[in-house]
């Protein structure tokens, strides 16, 4: 479906765009950012509540290999969801456009119309962009699905799933090597550390500043693990 657009496109168009990695961007940023999170958080809430470094890793391996299954699980059931519907309305588009392809053509000139075109010009482009690839350019233009944003599942849920395995394989590093009785601020210290160096690292990657992501991301990473902890202390519930 796509083939045609990038022909022209590739040779032309030499200006570097970030929009084409979004789909493994979020997910691989998800991913990781919830490893980091869920793992130091189920570290930090069992150290809090135990006495034992062994109930410490356990739980967090446990929690590691949970967590990247159900992540890359989830991420494939949604994005194969948004699949489906994008198909759906492709399959219905086609439909329309052998049934009505006069009506379909002034709907197409119509939207060129509110994007600024003068009513001759928007006829004249929607001719030309229906004789070229009719499919294309209702996909594009009318519904908003393009190659470089086209769902893919399978990419979705390695990227998220591989992802969160690497950030939460690291606070259980730091859990095999910190010592018990400061377990939880050491644990808090680097797992910040690695949020932020997650966050300027998809800001790098997306193009953007790095100061917001990092902000944004050691935020709520520190208000998801101090309530975590929280809660392990008014437990206070020693596990072996």
């Amino acid at each position: 479906m796509w083939k045609s657009l990038n022909k022209g496109v590739g040779l032309q168009n030499k200006e570097r765009h970030y929009i084409n990695r979004s789909a493994w961007l979020r997910a691989g940023v998800l991913g990781a950012n919830d490893g980091i999170l869920s793992t130091a958080s189920i570290i930090i809430g069992v150290a809090a509540a135990s006495g034992s470094k062994d109930a410490i890793i356990v739980a967090g391996v446990a929690g590691l290999v949970a967590g990247a299954l159900s992540m890359a699980a989830g991420e494939y059931v949604s994005v194969s969801s948004q699949t489906d519907i994008q198909k759906s309305d492709l399959a219905r588009e086609l439909k329309e456009l052998q049934d009505t392809p006069e009506q379909e053509l002034i709907e197409l000139a119509k939207i060129y119309e509110t994007r600024g075109l003068n009513k001759e010009t928007a006829l004249e482009v929607a001719k030309q962009l229906t004789s070229h690839n009719a499919l294309e350019a209702h996909a594009r233009d009318e519904l908003g699905i393009m190659e470089m944003t086209e769902a893919k599942p399978l990419q979705a849920a390695f990227s998220s799933g591989v992802a969160f395995t690497v950030g939460g394989f690291l606070p259980v590093v730091v859990a095999y090597l910190a010592p018990l009785d400061t377990m939880e601020y050491i644990q808090y210290g680097f797992a910040i550390l690695f949020l932020a160096l997650l966050g300027a690292i998809s800001a790098r990657a997306g193009g953007s500043s790095i100061l917001r992501p990092i902000l944004r991301i050691t935020f709520w990473g520190t208000l998801a693990m101090g309530i975590t902890a929280i809660i392990g202390y008014l437990f206070n519930v020693n596990v072996m």
